[in-house]
């Protein structure tokens, strides 16, 4: 399964780690997505949301 924010679509950002004698090798950000339980439509889904999705109240958790 994809590293993507069910809500945002937020996923992975790439970038290089860089060594001490600055060799660049790639490597990647992911997001900070939590499994959340959520209601969808009338039914309760298990998805991953980012943590600014959450704090920005943009789903609402199942009880």
């Amino acid at each position: 399964m994809a590293r993507v924010c069910h809500t945002c679509g937020k996923g992975p950002a790439f970038g290089n780690s860089r060594s001490h004698s600055m060799i660049a090798t790639r490597r990647r950000f992911n997001a900070n997505l939590q499994k959340v339980r959520i209601v969808e439509d009338g039914s309760r889904k298990r998805v991953n949301v980012c943590t600014r999705c959450l704090k920005a109240n943009k789903v609402s958790k199942a009880a």
